[in-house]
């Protein structure tokens, strides 16, 4: 779909230098302007997702850089994209977008290289009111950073300098004469849409557009006029004058993170994320760009009316660049793992859907997750086991929160007892919980990430039970056995979209559940002697809820696969692989009940 297809969409053409630049206009004209910037070899196009979410908020303006897409190239193309000329340009569509106020500036890989410059430059002091960049560093600071480590080299910063040096390939190969517009203008726009959605899992739509043969070889221009003079000669005054948000893909294959270290000392007012994506993120990650712009432009906007300075918008909590603005749906969250897991992500910024079938307990977990970072937070009561009613949840987290970023399965009964004292009755409640539950929420859920196409992360709670035989837990090992083993299929066939899946094997953790176990064949005051006696072993143990929830973190954070919290889980997943047989020895010991 083109740009200027879109409802409301205005499209004008700004003159500068010689040469036309086509704009487009989504949104409110009244409201604040935010301005996308795309990057080599795009289009505007890259951005259609995140602006039509813009403008539901702001006045949302996209342009194609010279030489792109509907805009006219400079002649000659040497000399003609330089950053000067870039810097030109953008002030000449700013002045007839927003002629009266400051406009917010955000841009993707080449679009964020040149609006650095477009940020430290004394001439544009006033037209802009805040940054955000992704996948994009300054020429001038990648210049100093570079000078560093041949200046001061270290194993470390060597190691640094060789490893960006690998994923900077393409740029040697641009400033080869001729053959990068042969390349793009034969083949290789030809292969490039499907390199895009094997590589980067990027959806089809109206992106590439048609004009990609000669977006790509104008804009080897821009690698060939700045890249050798700048990081040669990198300027002593780049530092930013306005607030900067930096984004971060962790899987960016062309620029490493390192890149950005001590940034501070040139934006000092730096706001730094992180997302765990690949390069191009405007087309794999929309919701949650649209998200921080939007957060970090009213952050700014707020300011400039409170005549206040800005104040760092993101969370300070662990893991809060991984995790902050995120959807995050936790059940069995009224307490133990599942109130730890949720205020865990809380304290990372993240909004957070408390489910639990004890409705007081999900709205008290909501309503502290939002005392302690949230910023929103539900309580949604609901029996995991009850297919129909996760089903309605799911439909109206979609419909009122968004998509889920992650799904924490952690809802769970215990019930002990030998296998011939263990009725069918109790056989199904267990299973409908442990199991079915965790089944309906990967389907229900696992299928809305799937479908929106822009990844994200399922845990589901396992134990140590799932590995570790043992003749009074028949039933339980039996149910986390299959969820660890549900959990490693779907790690595999999601993979491909872009879902990680762990499972987090606890071993013995201080929660409530020992106090609702069901204990087989045994009358109620034995079971009530034996809930009290192995809640008093737990305690002992004392192993906190916490420590497992910060498990589950850097799960998310690491996509790990199998996750042994606990000391003892940790040896009995050893044994597992290495010594099952002493493991089953051990199986045999009846426990100290």
């Amino acid at each position: 779909m083109n740009l200027g297809s879109l409802p409301g969409a205005r499209e004008r053409r700004v003159r500068t230098g010689g040469i036309e630049l086509c704009v487009v206009e989504l949104g409110d004209e009244e409201r604040p302007t935010v301005v996308l910037v795309h990057g080599y070899p795009d289009s505007k196009e890259v951005w259609t997702e995140v602006a039509k979410q813009l403008a539901d908020q702001w006045h949302v303006v996209l342009y194609d850089v010279r030489g792109h897409g509907r805009s006219t190239a400079p002649k000659p193309l040497r000399g003609g994209f330089t950053l000067e000329k870039l810097t030109d340009d953008f002030l000449a569509v700013a002045d007839a977008v927003s002629p009266d106020r400051p406009v917010h500036l955000v841009g993707h890989d080449w679009g964020s290289v040149q609006s650095w410059e477009f940020v430290t430059v004394k001439r544009t002091e006033g037209r802009i009111a805040s940054f955000t960049s992704m996948s994009g560093p300054s020429l001038d600071h990648f210049g100093h950073w570079i000078k560093q480590r041949m200046t001061r080299p270290t194993p470390r910063r060597v190691g640094q300098l060789l490893g960006q040096g690998a994923k900077s390939w393409y740029v040697y190969m641009l400033h080869t004469p001729v053959l990068p517009e042969l390349a793009w203008r034969g083949p290789l726009s030809k292969r490039w849409p499907k390199m895009l959605e094997r590589l980067e899992k990027i959806p089809a739509g109206d992106y590439p557009t048609p004009s990609l043969p000669d977006d790509a070889a104008h804009g080897a221009w821009l690698y060939r006029d700045n890249v050798r003079a700048r990081l040669s000669r990198p300027r002593t005054d780049a530092y930013a004058h306005v607030p900067v948000q930096l984004i971060t893909p962790t899987g960016d294959i062309f620029l490493s993170e390192k890149l950005y270290d001590q940034l501070e000392l040139w934006a000092p007012q730096l706001v730094r994320r992180t997302l765990d994506a690949k390069h191009w993120v405007p087309r794999t990650r929309p919701d949650q760009l649209a998200a921080w712009i939007s957060e970090f432009v009213a952050a700014n906007e707020a300011a400039k009316e409170d005549g206040r300075p800005v104040q760092d918008t993101a969370p300070t909590g662990a893991y809060a660049d991984r995790f902050g603005g995120r959807l995050v749906l936790v059940t069995g969250a009224a307490g133990g793992i599942g109130r730890a897991t949720a205020f865990a992500f809380a304290e990372a910024g993240a909004r957070v859907v408390a489910v639990d079938r004890d409705a007081e307990g999900a709205a008290r977990t909501a309503e502290m997750a939002r005392l302690i970072g949230a910023p929103a937070a539900w309580g949604e009561a609901v029996d995991v086991s009850d297919e129909q009613a996760m089903e309605k949840l799911a439909e109206k987290v979609a419909a009122e929160y968004g998509i889920v970023d992650v799904l924490v399965n952690n809802a769970g009964i215990g019930l002990s007892g030998s296998f011939l004292d263990t009725t069918s009755e109790d056989w199904k409640n267990v299973l409908d919980v442990n199991l079915w539950g965790v089944i309906h929420g990967c389907r229900i859920f696992g299928r809305q990430m799937a479908e929106r196409g822009q990844g994200g992360h399922i845990v589901n709670t396992a134990s140590a039970a799932a590995y570790q035989p043992s003749r009074a837990l028949p039933a339980y090992s039996t149910s986390k056995a299959a969820v660890l083993m549900l959990s490693e299929c779907l790690r595999a066939e999601l993979a491909e979209r872009s879902i990680g899946v762990s499972a987090i094997c606890p071993g013995i953790v201080n929660t409530n559940i020992t106090a609702t176990t069901h204990f087989a064949g045994a009358d109620a005051a034995e079971e009530k002697r034996l809930r009290k006696r192995t809640s008093r072993l737990y305690g002992l143990r004392n192993y906190p809820p916490e420590r497992v929830a910060d498990a589950i973190l850097k799960a998310v954070v690491r996509n790990q696969a199998v996750v042994p919290v606990t000391p003892e889980a940790r040896g009995a997943r050893l044994l597992s692989r290495f010594s099952p047989g002493a493991l089953r020895g051990i199986a045999r010991l009846k426990p100290p009940l």
